[in-house]
């Protein structure tokens, strides 16, 4: 597949067979996000370095394993590739309405920062929806760019913070420093008695976090998910996903390729999450793991575009597919759902589960997601929130219900 063409035209198929793998991806994106996400919601310990004490034995330790093994790090990739390949339906869309691009597209990414500023202040300090309006930005300004300029781009911003963070880990070997071991629990001891406390002391403890989360964002997420971006953009460019089967060589080769690299990046990254003792070797995983995770990103989204071709898959697809419709809107659910177990909003059980248990939170929450998606999107045309940021963006209020179909007229 050239690269060489930067004015090359999106190949084009019917809007509902290209959306469905879109959408089908997508849910299968939120699934893996949830994995990730929850553990922040059930333990003020999670990210701080030091041991949980809920994940003491065995099994919890395993599943700690098994999360930092196949889902962190990669399923906010896929996110952020889909977000890139959506770029070019929303230029097709404007395109056909016969309305301006960056107009729409600019009031659509203040909708989407806005939402997200409430989410981190309120839901979820780890919110990744102000990232991506700021990202989607530097996307609109470069989509006039080549291929090859943007694919250079990824592959410069993922080899610049895998060495960035390689450098800050020989930095702390050279400085000899010890590990911060009391301070980080005393840190993870407050937080638990504020996001147990009240809604007041939840919310002034996602501002107090805020100020250090955007740091770590800003060296990790960003500027992967904008490498990410630039790659969905290039696929959406050349219709990747509306034609699986014309390219099925290719995903099998980044299939076959991405688990080859990516999975002993993973493995690597993976270790410190049972062996919390050594920062040094944290960081070192870290900047192994920037550097692989998209390769086992590329493999996820490969092998489920080629299970989707398969009658099983196909079915699979149809359950996912209604949930990645109302992404936006299962992405927020999923917080809410997730402080009200877990935060001063109701149950308060932060501190009280282990990692198995938020793995069969993850999963009970995410089937009830698809339930409803398929519920809600078999008679509304959005998801609640996507409808909102529908009317932002064009500047008039969508029709919410779905349109039924005219029965087609008999030929006996």
């Amino acid at each position: 597949m050239s690269l060489q063409n930067p004015s090359a035209q999106p190949v084009r198929a019917p809007a509902n067979h290209r959306q469905q793998l879109v959408d089908a991806l997508r849910g299968f994106a939120l699934l893996g996000i949830l994995v990730v996400n929850i553990a922040s919601f059930a333990s003020s310990y999670y990210g701080v370095g030091v041991p949980d004490p809920m994940a003491q034995s065995v099994a919890e330790r395993a599943a700690l394993y098994v999360r930092s093994l196949l889902f962190e790090t990669k399923f906010y990739l896929l996110f952020s590739f889909l977000f890139g390949y959506s770029f070019t339906l929303q230029m097709q869309s404007a395109e056909r309405d016969g309305k301006p691009f960056v107009p729409r597209l600019l009031r659509r990414l203040v909708g989407l920062w806005v939402i997200g500023i409430l989410h981190a202040v309120v839901l979820y300090h780890g919110d990744i929806l102000t990232t991506y309006a700021v990202l989607g930005a530097v996307l609109l300004v470069l989509r006039r760019r080549g291929d090859v300029f943007l694919m250079r781009c990824a592959i410069g911003l993922v080899l610049t913070t895998s060495l960035v963070w390689a450098g800050v880990g020989y930095l702390l070997v050279l400085s000899g420093a010890p590990q911060d071991t009391r301070g980080a629990i005393a840190e993870a001891v407050s937080a638990l008695a504020a996001y147990r406390g009240t809604p007041a002391t939840v919310i002034a403890q996602h501002l107090r976090e805020l100020s250090q989360v955007w740091v770590v964002i800003g060296l990790v997420q960003a500027p992967t998910a904008l490498a990410m971006f630039f790659a969905g953009f290039i696929a959406g460019r050349r219709g990747l996903l509306a034609h699986v089967e014309a390219h099925r060589a290719l995903f099998k080769r980044l299939l076959l390729w991405g688990a080859i690299v990516g999975v002993p990046g993973a493995v690597f990254y993976a270790w410190p999450s049972v062996r919390l003792n050594d920062s040094v070797r944290e960081i070192y995983s870290l900047s192994l793991g920037l550097l692989t995770a998209p390769f086992l990103t590329a493999a996820y989204g490969a092998g489920m575009l080629l299970l989707f071709q398969t009658p099983r898959g196909h079915a699979l697809a149809n359950l996912l597919a209604p949930a990645g419709r109302m992404a936006l809107s299962n992405y927020l659910l999923q917080s809410l759902v997730c402080a009200w177990i877990f935060l001063a909003y109701g149950l308060r059980l932060m501190g009280t589960v282990g990692p198995l248990a938020t793995f069969a939170f993850a999963f009970a929450i995410f089937g009830a997601q698809l339930v409803l998606s398929r519920w809600w999107m078999g008679r509304f045309a959005y998801g609640p929130v996507e409808w909102l940021l529908r009317a932002l963006t064009n500047l008039e209020l969508p029709a919410m219900r779905r349109r039924e179909r005219l029965p087609s007229p008999s030929r006996s």
